[in-house]
């Protein structure tokens, strides 16, 4: 129970990224960018200084640098801490009680801290989107694309993915800022969304697109 320790991998290439079955184009116009779950207990369970997390945290900044630049919204997800076992829920069961609500648990790491223009929801599921306002908040901007990055790629970040999917948002998944338990679970991720609910892209390729 709890989280495993990660051992370092490579991320994907982009000549490893299936093609995706979804026609969809990124916008800056339409996008908004997800920096999913970035929190200090999520992140420790990698190994500092090594990949994944390290590219990882150096593409979700390139990306966040450049959307507050040019006037696209961006999101955080965090979780509290102490979180009370009934609100917690099933996850319990599979992941243990949890963070503390201090600061070496709870916070966004510091390269990825909020602006004062971010905006920062509070995570309850696997899914963003679940028991949050961030479809009305990304429909009140006129956003009907969500650039997804962050940790864990087969966990939150893909089911995060398909629930924007089922909601008219195209998912576009950012293949080298996000990371995972293995290898293994993040192709499988890249691949289930290729093939069920967005579009896997490199880091170098979203940048290109949005402008």
């Amino acid at each position: 129970m709890g989280l495993p320790k990660i051992a370092p991998y490579e991320l994907p290439r982009q000549e490893e990224i299936p093609a995706a079955r979804g026609p969809w184009q990124v916008d800056k116009a339409r996008a908004a960018l997800l920096v999913h779950d970035m929190q200090n207990y999520f992140v420790s369970a990698f190994v500092p200084g090594s990949s994944p997390i390290t590219p990882v945290i150096g593409n979700i900044a390139r990306l966040v640098a450049h959307c507050r630049a040019n006037g696209i919204p961006v999101f955080y997800t965090a979780q509290n801490g102490d979180q009370d076992r009934r609100d917690r829920g099933l996850q319990a069961d599979l992941w243990g009680p949890g963070m503390s609500s201090a600061p070496e648990h709870q916070a966004i790491i510091p390269k990825l801290s909020p602006q004062v223009d971010d905006i920062v929801l509070v995570k309850h599921r696997y899914s963003a989107f679940q028991r949050s306002n961030l479809e009305v908040l990304m429909r009140v901007r006129k956003r009907d694309q969500l650039i997804i990055t962050g940790i864990y790629a087969h966990i939150g970040c893909m089911t995060t993915a398909a629930e924007a999917f089922q909601r008219d948002i195209e998912a576009f998944f950012s293949v080298d800022a996000t990371a995972d338990f293995s290898r293994q679970q993040h192709d499988l991720a890249v691949s289930w969304i290729a093939g069920s609910c967005g579009v896997p892209m490199t880091t170098a390729r979203l940048l290109a697109a949005l402008g």
